[in-house]
This record gives structure tokens, C-alpha cells and sequence, in this order.
């Protein structure tokens, strides 16, 4: 098959950040936790043979995770105008559950390259200008995913600063997030725990990127990535597959996005 042929000797980076107790993430939400729930030599069969086993707690947005439309409101409604209607078991709409597994053109606008820099200063602005400067040579199409390299997930082993509650994160701003929302991306995505520009010292007081792409927009937002190894490649259009945790009725989930680049 050409499909088979055409990715056979193509390169994968995985673009997942590892997840483990005590890693960086929004204080927003739940911690993940891991623990062995069965130690092998707990329990023995008679033949000898013994098996361990684990209990996973997590938040849905909590490493790299895909936001579902359903995550955020804005004076009450969802997208498309829609009442949240949720319950405790979730979301009967735009849950993450409706998320149609991604595999797609992808492009990566490397604003820190732009900037004459590896990692964006905590805190900076992302504008329409620097998109338009990172995506020059690239041809934008609507349906596309989009990536923001902001080269931040190079900190991710600090995690005060990673996480940016005194000095801020760098992301796009408001009017940068209208820039994306009028190219009509099906994804965007980026290296923070955050979609947006964290000002020092302000945290996640408002949110106005993620209104525009959930609430107003329709588009859904993958965080926490770790594209620095896929930065380091030069590579700036790819395959991406991108298939979150099927969890019914939830804001958001884990992901472990595959960038498939073109054979060298």
C-alpha cells in the first residue's frame, strides 16, 4: 500500500511529557498519583507466577491532554450556545468523548526561533505579529492543526518556574488567539499548561484564549506538549496523530501525540 509505503521509513517524536507524582501542572486541578495497588510476591499463584498492578489518579487535564469543548463556558453557555447540562457523571455534549481522533497535516510556528531565542522569556506576549513572522514559509490551510513553540518545554524539570505563578509563561494573547481562531484550525496546541500568555504574578485570573477557541471558536486546545525535541529538528509541517483517552462525558484527557515526519 502507497499509505504504508510512504511512513515506513518515516521518523515518529513522541510529544508527551512523561507522567509521574509531582509534575508540573495547572494548580487548577487535580494532582496526578500513582501508586502500586499489588506488589509482586503480594499475592502467588500456585505455579509460582505473580503479577503487580497499579491505581492511577488524575485530573483530565493534567499532563499533555487534550481540552474538550465542553471545558470551558462563558456566561453560562458552551459553544454553539449550548446550556452545560452536565451532571456529575459529565457531559452529555462536547465532552472529549466527542473529539474525532486527529490524523493530519500539522505545522509548528516556532515563535522563540523568530525571536532570535531557544525558550521565550516567562511572560512574554505572543502577537499577531510573531505568528505571522513564524509562519511565512508555511502555507496555512484551514482544517490544520497548529502548534505554537514557544521552546518552554525545555524547563519542564523546573517546576516553579515551568508552572510561572511569580514570573508568568509565555503564550499567545488575545489577539494572537483571534489571529489562530480567523485561520480555522481544527487543533492548536503548545508547550505550557496553559493555551495563553500568563502575565507574573497573574496566574490563571482569566482566560480569554480559551474562550475564543472553546466557546467561540469550536477548536480544540492540546497542552502541555513536549515539542523541543521536535523543534530541534527544523521540521515544520508533518503528520500528526492525535487520539485522546476515550473517557465519556469528561472536559478533557490524556494524549500521547505522534509527530510523523518525513523520511530524511
Amino acid at each position: 500500500m502507497d499509505l504504508l509505503n510512504a511512513v515506513e521509513h518515516a521518523r515518529v517524536l513522541d510529544l508527551s511529557q512523561p507522567m509521574r507524582r509531582g509534575m508540573p501542572q495547572s494548580p487548577n486541578h487535580p494532582p496526578f498519583r500513582m501508586a502500586l495497588e499489588r506488589r509482586h510476591g503480594d499475592m502467588v499463584r500456585a505455579d509460582g507466577g505473580s503479577a503487580a498492578n497499579e491505581i492511577i489518579v488524575t485530573g483530565g487535564h493534567v499532563g499533555t491532554h487534550v481540552d474538550a469543548l465542553a471545558h470551558v463556558s462563558q456566561d453560562g453557555l458552551l459553544h454553539g450556545g449550548r446550556d452545560p447540562g452536565a451532571s456529575h457523571e459529565g457531559f452529555a455534549e462536547l465532552g472529549i468523548d466527542d473529539f474525532v481522533p486527529y490524523v493530519g497535516r500539522c505545522l509548528l510556528l516556532d515563535v522563540a526561533a523568530v525571536n532570535g531565542t531557544d525558550v521565550l522569556p516567562p511572560g512574554y506576549e505572543i502577537t499577531p505579529g510573531d505568528l505571522e513572522k513564524a509562519s511565512a514559509s508555511l502555507d496555512l490551510r484551514p482544517g490544520d492543526a497548529l502548534l505554537i513553540g514557544t521552546g518552554w518545554s525545555r524547563r519542564w524539570h523546573e517546576r516553579e518556574a515551568f508552572i510561572g505563578r511569580a514570573a508568568g509563561v509565555p503564550g499567545p494573547g488575545e489577539a494572537a488567539g483571534r489571529w489562530l481562531a480567523e485561520r480555522r484550525p481544527r487543533i492548536v496546541g503548545g508547550e505550557t499548561i496553559a493555551f495563553e500568555h500568563l502575565a507574573p504574578g497573574a496566574g490563571h485570573a482569566t482566560l480569554p484564549v480559551h474562550r475564543i477557541m472553546l466557546v467561540e471558536s469550536g477548536i480544540n486546545i492540546v497542552e502541555t506538549m513536549r515539542l523541543a525535541p521536535l523543534l530541534d529538528t527544523g521540521v515544520r509541517e508533518f503528520l500528526l496523530v492525535l487520539n485522546p483517552l476515550l473517557i465519556v462525558g469528561a472536559t478533557g484527557a490524556p494524549v500521547r501525540p505522534l509527530a510523523v515526519l518525513p523520511d530524511a
